[in-house]
């Protein structure tokens, strides 16, 4: 037996990578509408309503009224926007962020995909708060950098459309100066924060590939906990699991840099702390690919999820 998916928004960056992922599976019937009738409100119901689940790849608000024409009750979304991820009755799709968030999911018929940088964040942090470490309420920042082909297709033509009119050769470049980022509610609610963390994010001149950086100042929390207990505190909250892992303090030690393309193509997350015992610092660190288990890769993953198979099917969980 098929099971029917509809991709809303196929033709964007996330959707492509979707249907990529989702074209190589013999269990899949994907339903496709024709180029013309892709902003048709009532081909798109029709298609929404008639999927076993259906991946909403849109801007927030067209998500939210993509959202509204689903009326079948066994019709399963998924929302890459930002629109639900901190909305009620939407269950968030982490499966590793705690013991209950599969269940969670797997009982849910309107699950939110998480953003990239958040899914670092909140791997590194969520933890690290549950396990007392970190006090909710302290001031935690977060510096994080991705590929262009997180900003969808107009970063994508800034920095590879050399006619293009927003052509541009810098390699690097910060934004969000005011501090002000649609991840930021998303980041402090699943993370089990008291505050919005100060989030410093930027893009480098490379197409995909992500670095999520939490420095702690350890010496000056209540707890003081030491860098061994903070890596024991992570790896054992990801003991066990397929697609999230947690490197040991000697490769930590033995790494002179990370480079962020280094889990492109996966929908792996690889977490480190680095640190320094005589300060009582650590750098904590998640490598991802934006478009994998930032995106693409959870959105397959959180479907599997939804129907009942295996949660790794058509995903490379391998080294």
């Amino acid at each position: 037996m098929k099971h029917a998916v509809f991709i809303d928004g196929e033709a964007g960056t996330t959707g492509l990578q979707i249907r990529e992922r989702l074209g190589r599976r013999g269990d899949i019937a994907l339903i496709q509408l024709d180029p013309a009738r892709r902003k048709d409100a009532g081909a798109r119901a029709e298609a929404l309503n008639a999927a076993d689940v259906a991946i909403l790849c849109l801007p927030d608000d067209a998500a939210r009224e993509a959202a509204a024409l689903v009326t079948n009750p066994k019709t399963r979304l998924i929302d890459a926007s930002t629109a639900h991820r901190t909305a009620p009755g939407w269950a968030y799709g982490f499966p590793e962020m705690d013991a209950r968030q599969r269940a969670a999911i797997a009982s849910s018929t309107r699950i939110s995909n998480p953003g990239c940088y958040p899914t670092g964040f909140i791997a590194l942090v969520r933890p690290l708060v549950a396990a007392g470490l970190v006090p909710p309420d302290w001031p935690v920042t977060v510096n994080a950098v991705s590929g262009y082909s997180g900003g969808g297709k107009a970063m994508i033509a800034e920095f590879e459309d050399a006619a293009g009119p927003t052509y541009t050769r810098v390699p690097y470049r910060i934004y969000a100066l005011g501090l002000a980022h649609k991840h930021v509610a998303e980041m402090q609610a699943h993370a089990g924060l008291a505050h919005p963390p100060l989030f410093a994010p930027a893009v480098g001149r490379y197409a995909q590939g992500m670095i999520v950086e939490v420095p702690l100042q350890l010496r000056a929390m209540p707890v003081a906990p030491t860098r061994a207990a903070v890596h024991e505190a992570l790896a054992a909250h990801y003991a066990g699991a397929r697609f999230v892992e947690v490197a040991s303090l000697a490769a930590a030690d033995a790494a002179k840099t990370l480079d962020p393309e280094g889990l492109n193509d996966t929908n792996r997350l690889r977490l480190y702390v680095f640190g320094d015992d005589a300060a009582g610092q650590v750098r904590l660190v998640a490598l991802l690919d934006n478009l994998g288990k930032g995106a693409a890769g959870a959105a397959v993953q959180n479907m599997n999820i939804a129907l009942g198979l295996d949660e790794g099917t058509g995903l490379d969980a391998g080294a």
